[in-house]
């Protein structure tokens, strides 16, 4: 069923595994848009005087009704966006365990903080600015949203999401669970609407920031509607990330990293392992345990607790990636594997390996959004620093070696705003995660996280003779 996830008056949730509609949301009129916005504000106003103590007991309680709704709201997301069921219970897992850690590690980073002026006279306090409106993907529908909303509500402030029109009914879910959990009311809240009310709301005085996660369109849009407006935003973009197996490495272990990397989510990931760089003397060996990995993957309903790669979350990108595909072959690399669309019901893209992709093909300058591994001969380290900084892109990236030393400088030559080093590239919110270039500004998790949406407010105090 060839549909889009919007319609001229609303969102649409579709099945991506077969195709049917699940439910159609109406986009909120004008006076609904109104009314959360106030809600929102006044949220805000009353939350802001709230005790830490306060703060951190709604995300241990949060914490405990995700773990309770776990199996139902992850039905619900692979349903609406086609990611297997076991990766849906591993990220409300995970934003189970991201409530914890900041109830845990939060208060101190927005406590009063001292200077180096003499004698105590001035300190920096971390104060809350206002509602923040979130303008969420759908590849994480959960975790994208609370990964910022955690932080930013542990801060003082209000949090609007705009969901992703195709995972409406998981976004409301998860609305229902912070509110079971003890939200007070316009703390977390929802709206529904178009590009043109989005932008209208982004300029309303009443919002003080944005943070967006998307395509380099979108996030390039809402930034210049929050710059004319005055007003902060944070962006987490797409990713080409770089994928560089050394001659040294632990070929084994990169294997299955590239697998997990490239292949989790179905492909559908910012920080996925797109272009993996393979030195020559091992390129061979990679090769052929990576193709034996990709084929034993199964293929099919994400409701199976054994498939590992469900459909993509819309039609469109389907089209979209296998035109990229085909294009990249136009080019001269080499389809080992898949390189076409499943026929039948769904969505379902066939697992693919591209080699021999050079600098100048699509697989290589553009991100490809899908079950898709482009395979790229590199001479040696110095070679590929080139080719991972050759991107318009710098989100992360891997490094495998065995010599760490000689990986940890290399690392700082990657114009990316992560390396991770034998592992493949993943979020925690013991560190932050964020871009360079068009991969955007700003950065979510850890203490740097929660303080992009606070006001640094210093405190100078000179002692008044009696």
């Amino acid at each position: 069923m060839n549909q889009t996830a919007s319609t001229p008056n609303g969102a649409l949730s579709l099945n991506p595994n077969d195709g049917q509609v699940i439910k159609h949301f109406p986009f909120d009129g004008q006076a609904a848009v109104e009314n959360t916005l106030q809600h929102t504000f006044d949220g805000f106003t009353q939350w802001r005087s709230s005790d830490m103590a306060q703060r951190v007991g709604l995300l241990r309680a949060i914490a405990a009704q995700l773990r309770q709704q776990a199996r139902p709201l992850a039905q619900l997301m692979t349903q609406e966006m086609g990611k297997v069921i076991a990766q849906s219970l591993a990220e409300v897992e995970k934003c189970a365990k991201l409530c914890e850690w900041y109830a845990e590690n939060g208060p101190a980073f927005l406590a009063r903080e001292s200077t180096t002026v003499e004698n105590n006279k001035a300190y920096v306090d971390y104060l809350p600015i206002g509602p923040i409106l979130a303008v969420m993907p759908w590849n994480f529908p959960i975790w994208q949203v609370l990964r910022g909303a955690v932080p930013i509500i542990l801060a003082g402030n209000s949090y609007l999401l705009k969901p992703a029109p195709n995972v409406m009914g998981s976004s409301y879910m998860l609305h229902d669970i912070l509110t079971k959990a003890g939200t007070p009311a316009g703390v977390f809240s929802i709206i529904n609407a178009d590009n043109d009310t989005v932008a209208k709301v982004i300029k309303d005085r009443r919002i003080a920031a944005v943070t967006v996660t998307g395509s380099v369109r979108a996030g390039g849009a809402i930034a210049g509607l929050a710059g004319a407006a005055i007003k902060k935003c944070v962006l987490e973009l797409g990713g080409s990330d770089a994928f560089i197996v050394l001659a040294d490495a632990d070929i084994d272990a990169a294997v299955k990293a590239a697998i997990g990397g490239r292949f989790v989510n179905n492909g559908q990931i910012c920080i996925a392992a797109k272009r993996i760089m393979v030195d020559n003397a091992v390129f061979d060996e990679f090769s052929e345990k990576f193709i034996a990995a990709v084929k034993a993957m199964k293929v099919g309903d994400p409701q199976l607790d054994d498939t590992y790669i469900g459909p993509m979350a819309r039609y469109d990108l389907r089209d979209e990636l296998d035109a990229q595909v085909q294009a990249t072959i136009k080019e001269g690399a080499k389809c080992l594997l898949g390189g076409h669309k499943i026929a039948g019901e769904g969505n379902f893209y066939a697992p693919t390996i591209l080699s021999e992709v050079t600098p100048g093909m699509t697989s290589f300058k553009q991100e490809l959004f899908g079950p898709v591994a482009s395979l790229i001969r590199i001479d040696n380290a110095e070679h590929a620093i080139k080719l991972a900084n050759d991107s318009e892109f710098g989100l992360s990236g891997s490094l495998w070696s065995k010599d760490i030393e000689a990986a940890k400088k290399l690392a700082s030559r990657i114009d990316t705003g992560g390396v991770f080093i034998n592992s493949s590239s993943f979020t925690d919110p013991r560190v932050p995660i964020g871009g360079v270039k068009n991969s955007g500004f700003g950065r979510e998790l850890s203490h740097f996280g929660i303080r992009e949406f606070t006001n640094a407010q210093t405190v100078w105090i000179e002692t008044v003779a009696s």
